[in-house]
């Protein structure tokens, strides 16, 4: 039986992946999937076989071997160069090896005081506007944004210039038109950084890596990927996040007065695995659970599955921040896992615990059933969050 990918998220549960795919684990964690040009692939389900086909390098990451899963996403395309997560090793490995070393766990730290100083800027900010406000704009989209600008040595200024226009490129069901000129907008714009880069580096990444043997079209592509993966991911589990935790007074209450902050994020990426899909090609037929994927076939691991899988995690429907929920697979695994996740963590470890810290008794300011959830977006989360706080 070929299916087709369950999508959404459970009626009246805005947390809980669709229930579809549970069943799909619990019955055939490897099944066929049928994509939407026609394509018949796999979809796998569990934890351990996500873990296994994103470590096994038979499995390609190659963006033009790859058929989507859901209507709306841009065909399959050669990655140009620089645009390291389309690409296998030794390509990958050349990108990766020069960007790592600039997002280590200690370089991330690093920044934590930058971070607080970001996060308590905006949460001064909403403090004088008075609720309601909407979260997203005033505290879920700023600090990540502050800190890639930062990062890469964009203006914070510009951010109007792009923001919107990336944002653009991922939301499913776009025209190709589209799609195409949020691209170019946000690539002009990038193209233009790295010339002024050129002629007058500054202190921030893309200027450190003009002494690479990176050509510009290589910076340019880079800094495309990384702004537009610093800019949405992070916003979308800091607005996300903090509407699980106003659904969830008791976890939100042992966040705010205990030392949770690094369980607590690593519970909440788990929980809420904003990003829902990655998908992999067979370069050769490969034997996976007892069936034959053919070489030439895409398979599709499901992140939200594999997180709330019951054989790696007791009670996995359940938010639980004192949880260790370590190994779980919302950052991908393997050579590709994010290379941006350690300053994602600081980011969240900052921005939630001081949110409500500063605001005890912030609520929701509209039903939970009212929230706008980004379902037509490829990155899950919220599109508005109003809340409110006081008497």
């Amino acid at each position: 039986m070929v299916a087709s990918l369950p999508t959404g998220r459970r009626a009246g549960r805005p947390f809980d992946p669709p229930a579809g795919l549970a069943e799909l684990r619990e019955r055939r964690p490897l099944s066929r999937l049928g994509y939407p040009d026609g394509h018949e692939g796999w979809l796998v389900t569990s934890h351990a076989l996500v873990r296994e086909v994103l470590a096994d390098r038979r499995f390609s990451a190659r963006a033009e071997l790859q058929h989507m899963p859901v209507p709306g996403m841009p065909e399959p395309w050669p990655a140009e160069p620089g645009v390291f997560g389309s690409m296998d090793p030794p390509e990958h490995t050349r990108y990766r090896r020069l960007l790592a070393g600039r997002f280590t766990v200690r370089r991330m730290r690093l920044l934590t005081e930058r971070i607080e100083e970001a996060t308590g800027e905006r949460l001064a900010a909403m403090e004088r506007q008075g609720p309601p406000v909407d979260l997203v704009g005033a505290l879920a989209q700023p600090v990540p944004a502050r800190l890639i600008c930062e990062l890469l040595g964009v203006p914070y200024d510009d951010r109007e210039r792009f923001q919107r226009h990336t944002l653009d490129l991922f939301r499913l069901g776009a025209s190709p038109e589209e799609t195409a000129a949020a691209y170019t907008t946000v690539h002009e714009y990038v193209r233009e950084l790295v010339a002024a880069k050129r002629a007058a580096p500054t202190d921030d990444l893309l200027s450190d890596l003009l002494g690479s043997d990176l050509t510009d079209e290589e910076l340019v592509n880079i800094g495309f990927v990384l702004l537009g993966a610093g800019l949405d991911t992070t916003a979308n589990m800091l607005a996300l996040g903090a509407f699980a935790l106003l659904e969830h007074p008791g976890q939100a209450e042992a966040l705010r007065d205990g030392d949770l902050a690094d369980d607590a994020v690593e519970e909440l990426l788990r929980y809420l695995s904003v990003i829902p899909f990655t998908v992999r090609t067979a370069l050769e037929d490969v034997e996976l659970h007892g069936e034959r994927i053919r070489a030439g076939e895409t398979v599709t691991v499901s992140i939200p599955a594999a997180n709330r899988d019951p054989a790696r995690f007791a009670d996995p429907d359940l938010l639980d921040l004192t949880r260790a929920s370590g190994g779980h697979v919302a950052f991908g695994h393997g050579v590709h896992q994010c290379l941006g996740q350690q300053l994602a963590r600081v980011e969240l470890r900052v921005a939630l615990p001081a949110l409500f810290r500063r605001f005890p008794t912030l609520r929701l300011a509209a039903p939970a059933g009212r929230v706008p959830l980004r379902t037509d977006m490829i990155i899950y989360g919220v599109h508005r969050l109003p809340v409110a706080w006081g008497d």
